[in-house]
């Protein structure tokens, strides 16, 4: 739960304009001191007092990076597993990224791979 906007700029107004200590202003305020400090922070660095966001993808840069070279990687090798592109991307230093993370990776950028090593053979076909 996000606090008001409005308690956070009382207690960043008893800080900036009243000169209170940080401490003092999340007494009077009934907030802990921890939260006085952020604000105050947040608010001399950006100006700003509203919450950030929250969530979202946070680690799906570091796999953007390589974009160009997985797409090559696909392209020479269509029937390349996931954990195959892994273990390529492992040694050749490019970075270690989950299987779950490629595959999040080749839905973004519509891309298909091969599931499994070896796919059994058609039952109707051996008869």
């Amino acid at each position: 739960m996000a606090i008001s906007e409005d308690l956070r700029k009382r207690v960043v107004d008893l800080v900036e304009v009243e000169g209170l200590s940080r401490r003092a202003a999340a007494a009077r305020m009934c907030v802990s001191i921890a939260s006085a400090v952020r604000w105050v922070q947040e608010y001399n660095s950006s100006g700003s007092i509203g919450p950030k966001a929250m969530g979202g993808d946070q680690r799906s840069g570091a796999i953007e990076q390589n974009a160009d070279y997985i797409h090559g990687l696909v392209k020479r090798c269509p029937d390349m597993t996931l954990r195959e592109l892994r273990e390529r991307l492992i040694n050749n230093g490019t970075g270690t990224f989950s299987k779950s993370a490629l595959s999040r990776f080749f839905v973004r950028h519509d891309l298909t791979v091969k599931k499994r090593l070896r796919t059994p053979r058609n039952k109707i076909a051996q008869t």
